[in-house]
Formats: structure tokens, C-alpha cells, sequence
């Protein structure tokens, strides 16, 4: 009995995702070998897309004057005027396999 139910792009006995189609007459699931009839993905079509922002609105950001200032507060004491309340982002600055950079701005005197 399958413990699963759903899509038929994933394997009803253990979730995962099936493989796309191949030139055999099933798809076996790669984690716990089940069968699927290839019948089951006749007249299945995948779609994706892609949106990139506009250059003009990644420049309009960059050029607020608090776009620095948006984001989560945490109660982090400034080094410059001693009064908390801080404004954090993260970025990945290096390989995915290090840590994110976190960007601390204060937000009383930036």
C-alpha cells in the first residue's frame, strides 16, 4: 500500500522525485527501486521561467537613500554612538560551502 499520494512525478512509495521518462516502458524510482508505468507522463509538458529585474529597477534600489535600512531589527549595541538596534542582511561572499557575511547598519546613525 503506497503511503504517498499526489503528483506522478513522485514515487507514491517513498516521496521522492521520480527521474524524467527514458526510453524504457517504466520509471523506477531511484531510492527504493518502485515501478511506475511510463504511460502515467503521456501528454505531460514541463514548463519553467525565468524573470530577471529590470536594470533600471535594481538601480532605482540601490539609489534610496534607506534601502540600507530595510530589513530585520535586532537589539545588537552600535560601536559608534552606543545605542541598539540594528539592521541586518546577509550575503554569500564566498563558497557555498563557508558562511554568510552578515552586514550590520545601525539604525541611528548608519
Amino acid at each position: 500500500m503506497s503511503c504517498f499520494s499526489g503528483d506522478s512525478n513522485f514515487c507514491p512509495e517513498c516521496g521522492t522525485v521520480f527521474p524524467l521518462p527514458g526510453m524504457q516502458d517504466t520509471v523506477t524510482c531511484p531510492l527504493c527501486s518502485f515501478r511506475i508505468s511510463i504511460r502515467l507522463f503521456a501528454g505531460q509538458e514541463i514548463k519553467s521561467t525565468v524573470v530577471f529585474n529590470p536594470i533600471e529597477q535594481s538601480l532605482m534600489l540601490e539609489e534610496e537613500e534607506d534601502s540600507e535600512l530595510k530589513g530585520p531589527v535586532t537589539d545588537r549595541r552600535c560601536s559608534r554612538c552606543n545605542k541598539e538596534g540594528m539592521v541586518y542582511h546577509t550575503r554569500q561572499m564566498r563558497s557555498a560551502d563557508e558562511g554568510q557575511t552578515v552586514f550590520f547598519t545601525c539604525i541611528h546613525c548608519r
